[in-house]
């Protein structure tokens, strides 16, 4: 029949289109007697953020190792102690690194007195693990007591399987009714579907927006936390469907 030919035509390139595996292949009977219709479609879901992990850290400088450590420990301190009393508990904090080592670089334009007083350097920093909306206010409390090197807060959404699919449930929702209308073109009727994959992409990796980069300590008095909001996270998918018709 030539409706036969033509559907049969449509379903191998619906199959070059959606980039099939061998595995696909095999498993869809492609011939004469194949009357089916072949869809590929993508959707995406967005939710909430429902996490926030605040990176903070410090940098310190002194002219030799000793004194560059006890500095170091006095602020890694004064950072910890101000979380642990603003209500951040400890488990919700997590150690991402430290060093201590000597200082080679040094800024042309500093003095020969400037550059004896940063012999050595000490970097220390953690993650936060805080609701989006408290974000701002470990942020805040950690630059407050000397986290010099903070800003990045990574957005996050703890159930990203059920994001995912979502996706694919919306994905397989259009193919269908791509699928409805190319049979009502072609005058026969959809059977039913006999076959779906779901090609879910990599997730790619999402711009910080939000994250406000490294901040110096400010100077002034009592300064208000930043306005922080917390980003919504995007998640897609793909789905290749074969319908039956009659």
């Amino acid at each position: 029949m030539k409706l036969t030919g033509f559907l049969t035509r449509m379903t191998i390139a619906a199959v070059a289109v959606g980039a099939l595996s061998v595995a696909h292949a095999q498993a869809i009977k492609v011939d004469k007697d194949n009357r089916t219709i072949a869809v590929t479609a993508s959707d995406k879901a967005t939710a909430d953020a429902d996490l926030a992990v605040v990176h903070i850290g410090f940098q310190t400088f002194g002219p030799d190792e000793q004194s560059t450590y006890a500095s170091g420990s006095t602020i890694s301190n004064a950072i910890m102690d101000a979380l642990k009393k603003s209500g951040v508990p400890d488990k919700a904090i997590e150690s991402e690194n430290q060093n201590l080592a000597p200082n080679n670089y040094h800024d042309p334009r500093e003095s020969e007195m400037d550059r004896a007083k940063k012999q050595f350097v000490l970097n220390q920093s953690w993650t936060v693990k805080t609701k989006p909306d408290d974000a701002a206010k470990v942020l805040h409390t950690a630059v407050e007591a000397g986290a010099n090197q903070s800003g990045q807060i990574d957005w996050q959404y703890q159930d990203m399987n059920g994001l995912q699919a979502k996706a694919a449930a919306g994905a397989l929702a259009k193919a269908q009714a791509i699928a409805q209308q190319m049979a009502q073109g072609l005058n026969v009727k959809l059977a039913g579907l006999i076959y779906a994959s779901n090609q879910a992409p990599e997730s790619p990796v999402r711009p910080l927006n939000g994250a406000v980069g490294f901040l110096a300590k400010a100077q002034m008095a009592a300064p208000a936390p930043l306005a922080i909001n917390p980003r919504q996270i995007e998640e897609s998918s793909t789905v290749y469907a074969v319908f039956a018709i009659q």
